[in-house]
């Protein structure tokens, strides 16, 4: 029987370790300490090397900065409140939550899932994180309303926000020596302007543009100034998604510039992909379909990395950070050593330029940090907020939900809703590949006539598992979007288990439930995610509770909630110490 290739993590993991000792960058891979064990995703793996990505679920639109040996991350959160998570670290691979810059949006009905409007696929993107003589900034745009300014002079809050006058969209800034603080924006061509010092606003007449469209400088600009010289970081996705730089003497220009990233999917495939999605949020009934990934691939499913940027270390070592769209699971943040070759900062390795490992060493922070998950996932609702993991979906109302009307239980009351993407109150964290697991206990009794809750994958389609109150009955439903199918069964009594399972790699989800606690009966079937740019995210689970029949309702009792991570622990995985043989099937040669 011929070899089998290895999959791509091991394979990749192998090439880093054992490239360690030519590269003369660490001793042999004999000498690392074995990996430890995990339940829930990190990147670190325990003996000086890291996976990535840094986050299994999605991290969108990433900016980093050092503020000297600490380091700090902000990404897009769009309608999902709060919002711009604001996370630290000591060595840029393991990460935790501090909190978040804004609690919610108030920016009309839409934002509220009122008056059957949305704010799908708009709200709150692409923010610049920096930091400037004691103070913190984050500017992002909101889709209509323009620029807005976040400031703290403590990370972990609190935050300041105003709007910045101007509607100036996928920024970046630049704090320059002079003390002029610069904008750099647009799609293809790159606009600059200069912000005013307060930051109310734009100084008038200074909005030029620097690079004439036409240069692969697509969007997602990262600005700054290295060693006299400003570099601008961009994504390009035609023909292929790659990182383009630019390079000046000055901030006006002229920029020359090359490709520094391209290509580099780290061995992830092309993903299922949503079709017929209009600017109508799609009700059940209407019709949506999904894609399979075409032969070969194309840039609609795992776009290359793309859209990120750099930091550097205070040994002088420099790391870029970028994002990937990852199937239905959506898009998430990975780390890159930079290589600099003739002053241009190349993501990858010497030999190696523009492709990067998903394996590598750490990066040479200084600081000894042992793997740490990110978020705690689980939460048995007994604090006095949700786990920060969680984000509403929208803005919530906070008269309608509560964790101490019934201590140990999230409630959610029930809100007239005439379906799952136009409930309010839905509380969703993201789905974590390659493969997670949620359950949740569910206890009905305090549904009236006309209210459905449940569990359910926030996504078009979406699909869910849930409980609906019919006079005196309650009825299990599950409901599958992309073929309008629902599927009933009786529930003898109010309280039950409701779990599902993905895997990220297959897209395909499954349903089930217990009324023991113990067995669990499938409901459903195979359920494919796919991903699509009309919400904008990945996949989410949602707890939801809403009144299909136009009325305020009664509530629903989530007694828990637990994420299972079946391949989380990936101590195994990298054979330290061992003799491999990695043979080339190209021509068969070791």
């Amino acid at each position: 029987m011929p070899a089998r290739p290895l999959p791509g993590l091991a394979l990749t993991a192998l090439f880093a370790l054992f490239s360690l000792s030519a590269a003369a960058q660490t001793p042999p891979a004999q000498a690392l300490p074995k990996t430890t064990a995990a339940t829930t995703w990190t990147p670190d793996n325990g003996n000086g090397t890291f996976t990535n990505p840094l986050f299994n679920d999605e991290f969108s639109d990433p900016d980093i900065i050092r503020v000297g040996d600490d380091y700090y991350m902000t990404g897009t959160t769009m309608h999902t409140m709060p919002a711009l998570p604001v996370l630290h670290s000591k060595d840029l691979v393991n990460w935790r939550l501090l909190g978040y810059a804004l609690d919610r949006l108030e920016m009309g009905p839409e934002y509220r899932l009122e008056g059957g409007k949305d704010a799908y696929g708009a709200g709150i993107w692409a923010p610049a994180l920096r930091y400037h003589n004691g103070t913190f900034y984050i500017f992002s745009n909101i889709n209509g309303y323009g620029i807005q300014v976040f400031t703290a002079t403590n990370p972990a809050g609190p935050w300041t926000h105003k709007s910045l006058d101007s509607k100036i969209h996928d920024l970046s800034v630049l704090f320059d020596d002079d003390g002029k603080i610069y904008a750099v924006y647009s799609y293809d061509e790159v606009r600059l302007v200069e912000l005013k010092p307060d930051l109310s606003g734009v100084v008038e007449g200074s909005e030029r543009v620097i690079i004439p469209a036409g240069n692969a400088m697509g969007e997602g600009h990262h600005f700054y100034k290295i060693k006299g010289k400003y570099y601008i970081i961009s994504a390009n996705y035609a023909p292929v998604g790659r990182m383009q730089a630019a390079r000046s003497d000055s901030p006006f220009g002229p920029y020359e510039t090359v490709t520094i990233s391209a290509r580099e999917t780290m061995g992830t495939q092309f993903g299922w992909r949503t079709q017929g999605i209009g600017r109508s949020l799609p009700a059940p009934g209407d019709t949506i379909s999904v894609s399979p990934p075409p032969p070969g691939g194309n840039a609609f499913g795992a776009d290359p990395l793309h859209q990120g940027g750099l930091v550097e270390l205070p040994n002088g070592d420099w790391w870029g950070f970028s994002m990937m769209d990852v199937k239905s699971m959506g898009r998430t943040t990975f780390l890159s050593p930079v290589t600099w070759h003739d002053g241009w900062p190349y993501f990858g390795l010497p030999g190696n330029l523009g492709r990067s490992p998903r394996t590598w060493l750490k990066p040479a922070t200084g600081a000894t940090v042992a793997p740490t998950p990110t978020y705690q996932r689980n939460d048995d609702f007994s604090g006095p907020k949700p786990q920060a993991v969680w984000q509403w979906n929208h803005v919530p109302d906070d008269t309608k939900w509560s964790l101490s009307e019934r201590r140990g239980y999230l409630r959610l009351h029930s809100l007239p809703a005439p379906h799952f993407l136009l409930a309010r109150n839905s509380l969703t964290q993201r789905v974590i590949g390659p493969e997670s697991t949620a359950t949740t206990t569910l206890d009905a009794k305090g549904l009236k006539d006309g209210d459905v809750a449940g569990l359910g994958l926030l996504n078009i389609p979406y699909y869910w598992l849930g409980v609906v109150r019919d006079g005196q009955a309650y009825r299990l439903r599950f409901y599958d979007q992309l073929t309008n199918t629902t599927i009933e069964a009786a529930l003898p009594g109010p309280r039950v288990q409701l779990r599902v399972s993905g895997n990220y790699d297959t897209e395909l989800s499954q349903f089930s439930y217990s009324t023991d606690g113990r067995t669990f009966t499938p409901m459903g079937g195979d359920v494919r995610t796919a991903y699509q740019l009309r919400t904008f995210q990945g996949v989410r689970f949602a707890l939801f509770a809403f009144n299909e029949k136009g009325t305020t309702g009664g509530q629903a009792d989530f007694d828990d909630f637990r994420v299972d991570e079946p391949l989380a622990d990936r101590s195994h995985n990298i054979p330290a110490g061992k003799i491999v043989t990695i043979r080339n099937f190209a021509n068969d040669q070791p």
